[in-house]
Parts: C-alpha cells; structure tokens; sequence
C-alpha cells in the first residue's frame, strides 16, 4: 500500500524541515510519496523544499507562479499524486503526524474519508468562534454531522480524489462533496499544536467567499439533476404571493371597497408575478442544460461501448 501527502504551502520556510522529519518518522514501514505544492510563496519556502527533494526521490514539489488559493493547490496535488491512501495536512506544524497511523487504521475499517476534529484547538478566538458558526451552518445545511469540517488534516481512499472537483474555497466543504457522491465519512479527534512560526495567512474575506461557495455546494450537491425543484419552488411561492395579493385586490374592487388608482400593492402584485416567472425560467433552463449534458454522456458511452465491441470482434 502506498500513502501519497498532499500539503499546500504558502511562506511556511521555518516549517517545511521539521514538518518533513515528522511525517517520515510515522511512516517508516510504507511505500509513500510527499507531493508539496508551492502556492506563490514569496519567501524561501521553495529553496528548502528544492533542497529537501535532492535528499528524498519520493518528494515531490508543484510551484505556482502566484498564490491561486488552498483548493487549486489540492487541486493539482490530487492530480499528481498515485498513493492508494491520500493525506492532506497544512505545512504550519499545526497538524501532528504522529496521528497518522490513526487516520490509516480508520481507512482500513472502511471508511472512504476519514477527517480531523481540533477539539482542543490552539488558535485565537478570533479564529475559533467564528470556525464553530461556521460548522454549525454547514453540518445543518448538509445534514452531515461534523465538528470540524475546515480541518486540513484529511485521509481519503484513491477513489475519493478521483471523485472530487473542488475550486474557490470548496476545500472546506470536501466531506459534504464526498457524501454527495455515496462516499462514507468519519471524524477523529487530533492533537491540534500551536503554531511554532509565522502567522496565518487567511484573512476575514474567507468568511464571505466561503459563504458564497457554501451556496454552491449545496446547490451543485442537491440540485444538479433537477434545477427546476429548486428554482421552480422559489418562483412558484414568489408567483404565487403575487397572484394571491391580485385577486386579493381584484375581489375587494368588485366589492368597490377600494380603487386600484396609486394603489403599491398592485405594483408590487405584479413584480411578484413577474419575478416569480423569471425563477420558474431559470429553472426550465437549467433542465434544457441539464437534459442536454445527459445525452451527450450517453452518447459518449455508446461510442465508447462500441469501440469495446469493436475491438473484442477484431
């Protein structure tokens, strides 16, 4: 069995050395490979990671010519890597790779993911609240129960990288995207270590990017087969408070209760319906998109398919 180690690295130079001797005392009776990806750092952190890969043929390093973010670096790790079990850690020394035989032990029982849980974490509050909203939030949203969804400490079986596509900041979401595709996932609790150098380099923006992909997950996880449900109801309640309000209006002007002249609620009638019609398009488009990817898929495996039989007759 081979362990590939994922593990971006953004001006972590001081750590890179120790962080390095950690994970190969842990793994000392396994074949592995250590794919470190240079995410534009703009200290020495490539240099020691250079001079670190002519010590050790099964160290790998990916640079970037500028910081493209946490999830383009896993990215293009899970691309490279060829490990039966893959591990993600950040290079800050936070993660201890003494637990690394703990994450395998799980794998071995047959989870596909198996993630961390900081329960004592060594951060600031300014990092641990928010963190805790976030989590909550999110275990909600996707009905999938995690304490620590953020943790960079992650071991995945091969099949589970093959499955993924994360951008933006959809690194943070990698268990719900695994459920979404029929995986299993679990949590272990981790020694969570302070950081010995540097400081962090996420800043507040992450909160609102992070929210903005928490929207797309769910949507791209819950609705990619069927736009239409989730546009559709919003336009068809939307509609509906409109056309509710017009015959509200239209009854009690019969009644010659009240006049329609400079009456808002009439205005606003009538944008609710309007609206509620441009949800419920949306979502007829959505399904023309959807429908037509699905014919192209399946003519793609009837081509493929019959290439098969093609061959077999030859």
């Amino acid at each position: 069995m081979k362990i590939s180690f994922v593990i971006p690295v953004f001006n972590e130079a001081e750590s890179l050395q120790i962080l390095y001797q950690e994970i190969i005392e842990n793994i000392v009776n396994y074949d592995y490979e250590i794919i470190f990806i240079d995410d534009g750092s703009i200290d020495n952190s490539f240099e020691v990671l250079n001079n670190l890969a002519h010590t050790d043929n099964n160290l790998k390093i990916i640079k970037f010519r500028r910081n493209f973010g946490k999830s383009a670096a896993l990215y293009f790790g899970f691309q490279y890597c060829t490990g039966d079990i893959v591990f993600t850690m950040d290079a800050d020394l936070q993660d201890n790779p003494q637990e690394i035989p703990t994450f395998i032990e799980k794998i071995n029982l047959g989870w596909d993911l198996v993630t961390g849980w900081k329960k004592k974490r060594k951060d600031p509050i300014s990092k641990t609240l928010p963190s805790k909203f976030f989590n909550f939030i999110t275990s909600k949203t996707f009905n999938l129960k995690l304490h620590d969804y953020n943790c960079g400490f992650k071991a995945y079986k091969r099949e589970v990288i093959n499955e993924l596509d994360i951008y933006g900041e959809m690194h943070r979401y990698i268990p719900a995207l695994a459920i979404a595709k029929g995986f299993s996932v679990t949590e272990i609790e981790v020694n969570h270590r302070e950081r010995r150098f540097g400081k962090s380099k996420f800043g507040f923006e992450r909160y609102l990017r992070g929210f903005l992909d928490l929207m797309t997950v769910k949507l791209v996880t819950t609705f990619n087969r069927s736009p239409l449900y989730l546009f559709g109801g919003i336009g068809t309640i939307i509609s509906g408070l409109g056309i509710f309000i017009a015959l509200y209006l239209t009854i009690m002007r019969f009644m010659k209760l009240i006049y329609l002249t400079n009456r808002p609620l009439l205005f606003l009638s009538i944008l609710l319906i309007i609206v509620g019609l441009q949800f419920i398009s949306i979502g007829l488009i959505g399904e023309l998109l959807v429908n037509q990817s699905r014919k192209l898929n399946n003519n793609n495996t009837v081509s493929i398919k019959s290439l098969i039989n093609f061959k077999t007759k030859v």
